[in-house]
């Protein structure tokens, strides 16, 4: 998507301190934190909102969470 801010850092468009990345996932930290340690894991592919999921993500849905797994034990 042209303007989404999560697409354009998945493309190396906007910089971001990546701290885990897999084939569909990308985790980062957030420029402003409301936590010591605020780490976002959002999917490489564009999905509009949680009303935009179909079956076909559940891969995805699968991966973000051992994505998040594994930076929580870092």
């Amino acid at each position: 998507m042209g303007d989404c801010l999560f697409c354009s850092i998945v493309a190396g468009k906007i910089p971001a301190a990546i701290v885990h990345e897999t084939d569909k996932t990308v985790a980062f930290r957030d420029i402003h934190p409301k936590a010591p340690v605020h780490v976002l894991v959002i999917p490489k592919e564009h999905i509009e909102s949680l009303l935009a999921l179909e079956a076909r993500h559940s891969d995805t849905l699968a991966e973000i969470h051992q994505c998040v797994q594994a930076v929580a034990r870092q």
